[in-house]
């Protein structure tokens, strides 16, 4: 085996030949699955894209670099399942662009902080981390409650985002910025809001803005707060949609 190793290092044109062979194979092995995504990406009652001011928190979330820092993948292991919640679903962020798995915590995995804390712990813990955590290492962002939400651009991003199959309609796109502020506006007809994106929707006050004028502090805690709240666990079947395809479905 080692004497035949030796021949192909010592041929540069068969030693050519098999990497290429080599890097074919691994990379169609990671490549055709992509082509059949309902393989990949298992369908999942409750799923929804992010709303214009959820959206706004996400951009703000990357461009702050909080993805550096927290993950929000949660492994199907013991420790993890105990620690942060139900392990993540490949389909809860299939809206995604880009995705904020992350790769390091140094501070804890937010996969599932939505709903943990109040609106107010969160604003709190943004001016002053050490305020609500003394031990936390994280930097202040304070600044972000003075920090008005670009408006104008909503639809831009949304459009952009159903180029690459996030189904957002035309009326999501069409009501983008009324839609940013009605989140913020507790006392406003929630009516349309909710009929885009659903009944968990709820305007609120996030704390930092008046409303209808929300800051991107606002925009941060709507964003965190709907982490990990779209699918409802204790109904949950992972066989759920398999159950539902014809016998010879299942079958292939």
């Amino acid at each position: 085996m080692l004497e035949s190793h030796k021949k192909l290092e010592r041929n540069s044109i068969w030693l050519l030949i098999f990497t290429v062979v080599a890097v074919s194979i691994g990379g169609l092995v990671e490549i055709v699955p992509l082509f059949r995504m309902q393989t990949t990406i298992e369908p999942v009652k409750g799923m929804r894209p992010l709303t214009p001011l959820e959206l706004a928190g996400q951009d703000i979330y990357i461009r702050e670099g909080c993805n550096t820092c927290h993950s929000q993948q949660i492994r199907p292991l013991r420790d993890e399942v105990q620690r942060y919640g139900h392990y993540s679903l490949a389909a809860e962020s299939m809206y995604d662009h880009p995705f904020v798995w992350g790769s390091e915590r140094t501070g804890p995995d937010l996969a599932r902080v939505g709903g943990k804390y109040s609106n107010t712990w969160h604003l709190e813990h943004l001016k002053d981390p050490r305020a609500v955590v003394p031990e936390s290492i994280m930097p202040r962002y304070s600044f972000l409650a003075s920090r008005q939400v670009r408006t104008w651009d909503a639809g831009d991003k949304m459009k952009a985002l159903a180029a690459v199959g996030v189904p957002y309609t035309k009326d999501h796109i069409s009501n983008a910025a009324l839609d940013l502020q009605i989140q913020t506006m507790p006392d406003e007809d929630p009516t349309g809001l909710q009929e885009r994106y659903g009944a968990k929707v709820v305007p609120q006050d996030f704390g930092s803005g008046d409303p209808g004028a929300p800051t991107e502090a606002d925009a941060l805690i709507a964003y965190l707060q709907q982490l990990g709240t779209h699918v409802d666990f204790t109904t949950y079947d992972p066989d759920y949609e398999l159950k539902q395809q014809p016998e010879k479905e299942r079958a292939k």
